[in-house]
């Protein structure tokens, strides 16, 4: 099963994150990104509040509730391994990090869970990989740019690698073209401006916009 949703991840290429959503907000956005061709999504943790973390296992509950097997929800900013644990009860596919912790890979490997901690220099990567990890969150790639996605590639083409940080519809095609298995988008699709206004056809809108570009690389 694992395995499967590896290749999924490989296949669709675009994981979104979602951050700072209302509470009310989440089912709806999460359906008018699937109508636009998002099959995951990852609601992150608060890392400044404890009592958020149920919360967001909640909404991964109802999540899955809600979309079964047809959209795969993960949790991001995972930064304590009582996260894992909440995440993994209420149903979640795979956690995502914004560092390497080996407490965190590990207790992903004990749930079933996909393990994708960020890291950005390639002894992070290597360690990363070492300590059990599925994919390597490359952050914040724009950062560093282009080139050093290549670069970093070049030696460690072996190691899935997912790119995060300032991924548009302007520049998708060429971070793709890196061989990086797929890419993190937050504001790119999820608008604040327009979950303010109730504009889930605009949210559905932008995420055909990557979507297609997937579909076009893909054929």
């Amino acid at each position: 099963m694992k395995n499967a949703l590896l290749d999924k991840i490989r296949e669709e290429k675009i994981i979104t994150i979602i951050r700072g959503v209302k509470e009310e907000q989440m089912l709806p956005l999460l359906h008018a990104m699937y109508d636009g061709g998002i099959r995951f999504a990852e609601l992150t943790f608060d890392p400044l509040e404890e009592t958020p973390n149920a919360l967001t296992a909640d909404l991964v509950r109802r999540a899955k509730k809600e979309f079964g097997d047809s959209m795969h929800i993960g949790v991001g900013t995972v930064l304590r391994a009582r996260q894992v644990e909440l995440a993994a009860a209420a149903g979640a596919e795979f956690a995502i990090s914004p560092n390497v912790d080996a407490r965190i890979i590990t207790q992903c490997r004990m749930h079933d869970m996909i393990s994708i901690p960020g890291a950005l220099t390639p002894t992070e990567i290597v360690t990363a990989y070492a300590a059990g990890a599925d994919i390597i969150k490359l952050f914040p790639s724009d950062t560093m740019g282009i080139p050093y996605i290549k670069a970093v590639r070049a030696p460690l083409r072996h190691i899935p690698m997912l790119a995060v940080g300032g991924v548009s519809v302007e520049n998708l095609r060429e971070v793709l073209s890196t061989g990086v298995w797929g890419v993190g988008i937050g504001s790119g699709v999820v608008r604040h401006d327009l979950l303010a206004k109730g504009d889930y056809a605009g949210i559905t809108a932008l995420a055909k916009q990557y979507t297609d570009i997937v579909k076009d690389m893909r054929a």
